[in-house]
C-alpha cells in the first residue's frame, strides 16, 4: 500500500485544489452553481482518486486510479480553458 502523502503527485494536486479555490472565489456570483461547482469539485477529485488508489492492493489497481486522475486534470484545464474565454481567469 502506498502512504499516499508521501506522493509528489499528491502534494501538488493538493496544492492546485488550494489554487483553484482561490481563482474560483473570484468568480461571478451566477457562477456559483455552475462552473465554481464543477471546478471545484473536480480539483478535490484528483487528489482524493490519488488517495483511494494508493490504498489498493495492487499497482494495477493503482494504476487505473492513476488514469481516472489524469482524466479529471484534463477535465479541469478544459473547466480553466472555458473559464479564460469567458474572461474570468488569465491563462
Amino acid at each position: 500500500m502506498h502512504r499516499y502523502k508521501d506522493l509528489s503527485v499528491w502534494q501538488k494536486a493538493m496544492d492546485l485544489v488550494v489554487e483553484i479555490y482561490k481563482i474560483t472565489e473570484k468568480f461571478p456570483s451566477h457562477e456559483r452553481f455552475g462552473l465554481v461547482s464543477q471546478m471545484n469539485r473536480c480539483a478535490i477529485s484528483i487528489p482524493s482518486t490519488l488517495a483511494e488508489g494508493a490504498g489498493r492492493n495492487t499497482t494495477k489497481d493503482f494504476d487505473h486510479f492513476l488514469a481516472i486522475s489524469l482524466g479529471s486534470s484534463f477535465e479541469l484545464h478544459t473547466q480553466l480553458v472555458l473559464s479564460n474565454r469567458l474572461g474570468y481567469v488569465p491563462l
